[in-house]
């Protein structure tokens, strides 16, 4: 629910004015329904002056009609006329790196190709502003100051936040299990099981193994000699 101006003020001039019930008040204040009984008996918000939610235009008379005839209605917030045009738009295209820190967005890259390989280079792109050449100059070492890039958190450079680096990898982890699970053969380990490495018995030598056995018979050259 959209937050109100003078939350208790306005729940005081609802009790004083209105017939609605300690719940409906409390819904639409975002109060807990004991301090709006609180207001009602005197023991809350004394000396508070209530505000008229409908003369700020946070509310309407009708608004407050349909509660009164039914206990059960939840009355809702006015919305401001112009309220859309406060919400920040959304951003497109990579995101605006300040001067002073671009000269570290290898860095970045560098640390999320370290740590995060499962990020795509339009993910990096996103995350630090930066272009697909200068990420694949990173990945190859091709890079011009390549000699001179240390691995740097990207957050900690303030190149983005916490809160977009795990929103991304979450994204990729999501997509590379997708991509698993539809093709098993990127699981496959091409490591063999420890028991497939143990020799057959066929190829063991049968009876006692003694130095004639391992050695192929040297022990009795020896003594010959």
């Amino acid at each position: 629910m959209t937050e109100i101006l003078m939350p208790k003020a306005t729940a005081v001039w609802l009790v004083d004015n209105t017939s609605l019930t300690f719940d409906q008040i409390a819904d639409f204040c975002g109060l807990h329904p004991l301090e709006v009984k609180g207001i009602a008996d005197g023991d809350v918000a004394m000396g508070v002056r209530g505000a008229d939610p409908i003369s700020n235009g946070q509310l309407t008379r009708e608004e407050i009609e349909k509660a009164e005839n039914d206990n059960t209605y939840r009355m809702t917030v006015v919305k401001p006329k112009y309220s859309d045009l406060h919400q920040p738009a959304k951003r497109r295209g990579p995101r605006y790196t300040p001067l002073s820190r671009r000269q570290n967005r290898p860095d970045a890259i560098a640390w999320l190709v370290r740590n995060h390989p499962e990020l795509s280079d339009a993910q990096i792109s996103k995350l630090i502003g930066t272009t697909k050449t200068t990420i694949q100059a990173v990945r190859e070492r091709t890079h011009w100051n390549a000699a001179n890039i240390k691995p740097t958190d990207p957050v900690s450079l303030g190149l983005c936040t916490q809160i977009d680096l795990d929103e991304q990898v979450k994204k990729a982890s999501a997509r590379r299990r997708k991509i698993e699970e539809e093709n098993p053969e990127m699981l496959a380990d091409t490591l063999k099981p420890a028991e497939d490495l143990q020799p057959e018995a066929d190829d063991m030598p049968s009876g006692d193994i003694d130095l004639e056995t391992l050695f192929g018979g040297s022990g009795s050259s020896s003594d010959d000699n």
